[in-house]
């Protein structure tokens, strides 16, 4: 499976002879560049600008905005609903299956889960984590969380970078709060379930924008 993120909390998910699929496409006010993308399945965790311009993305079959279970191009997905901080927001987790290798999008979750939420996602792999305060989880509530979850690998999102017009924290503490100081950005993340690493691997990728 290749994951590459475009920046907030929109991510592309690949593998051959399955579904592509675009996480929480951004619209065109928070900065970055304009999105034009491609997919099979185009999922949106809470309806807001940041996160659910689907005009963004073509080609899609799917649009994805709520909880349930779904088999989509051999890709099993379930969504979890769960409520934003101090509003009525509904947030939709996502749990994406590739052949083995489950990655979970929080979208832009505001605390860490209830414990039922957490048996649910007990088996991730990879976890597209917010970690850059605002609305969604900021560091220290992000490190728990993991520490909780215990995923094989960790990719956070929902930070600052560069032109983002949000006001976000740096990943920076989250990275400090994770112990990480060695961090190097890559392109894309490959992941197949044979190579992945027992301990919990925190991956930065550069946004591709």
């Amino acid at each position: 499976m290749e994951l590459t993120w475009h920046g907030l909390s929109c991510f592309r998910l690949k593998e051959r002879n399955l579904a592509t699929i675009i996480t929480d496409p951004y619209g065109n006010g928070v900065g970055l560049a304009p999105l034009r993308m491609r997919a099979d399945v185009v999922t949106v965790s809470h309806n807001a600008a940041g996160h659910n311009n689907i005009g963004a993305v073509s080609g899609y079959e799917y649009a994805l905005t709520g909880p349930g279970e779904y088999e989509i191009g051999n890709v099993f997905i379930t969504g979890i609903a769960t409520t934003q901080e101090a509003s009525s927001i509904q947030n939709v987790l996502y749990m994406f299956d590739y052949d083995g290798v489950t990655v979970a999008h929080l979208g832009d979750m505001a605390r860490v889960p209830t414990q039922t939420q957490i048996e649910a996602l007990e088996q991730i792999h990879v976890l597209l984590v917010p970690v850059g305060g605002g609305k969604s989880l900021n560091a220290a509530q992000a490190a728990e969380l993991v520490s909780m979850l215990e995923p094989n690998i960790v990719v956070p999102m929902h930070y600052r970078i560069s032109g983002l017009e949000l006001e976000l924290d740096g990943v920076d503490r989250f990275l400090n709060e994770m112990g990480v100081t060695d961090a190097t950005e890559e392109p894309i993340l490959r992941v197949t379930s044979s190579n992945l690493a027992e301990e919990t691997e925190v991956v930065l990728l550069a946004p591709k924008i």
